[in-house]
């Protein structure tokens, strides 16, 4: 069985895509660094070399130190689909992602970003 294709599309090329969408709404990307070590449990070299090393989504989520044990309080839809009833553990990972980034770009304050 195959995985999506959004499995094997580099972290380095949907970074940038985060960064922007949120400092398009005056977000910075120090805030979006915030929200993905949170999430990931990398520490910034450890951020900035996987964006380096170009490895894709699977290998990035692999790689994460630990999941943030409160990714699972994160709720809501992305793209149409509730982020919670997403089956499978890597595009559920994926989802929480762009989720807090969306809130992020929202303007929701950072204290309840990272629950």
């Amino acid at each position: 069985m195959t995985g999506h294709r959004i499995f094997t599309t580099s972290f380095a090329s949907v970074y940038p895509l985060y960064v922007q969408k949120a400092e398009s709404k005056g977000r910075t990307k120090a805030e979006v660094d915030e929200v993905i070590r949170w999430l990931t449990g990398y520490d910034q070299a450890g951020l900035e070399r996987q964006i380096g090393a170009k490895k894709d989504l699977e290998t990035f989520f692999a790689e994460a130190p630990q999941l943030n044990p409160h990714a699972a309080l994160i709720k809501g839809v992305v793209c149409g689909v509730r982020v919670e009833d997403v089956e499978d553990p890597l595009m559920q990972k994926i989802r929480y992602l762009d989720k807090l980034v969306d809130e992020l770009a929202k303007g929701k304050a950072m204290e309840k970003i990272l629950r």
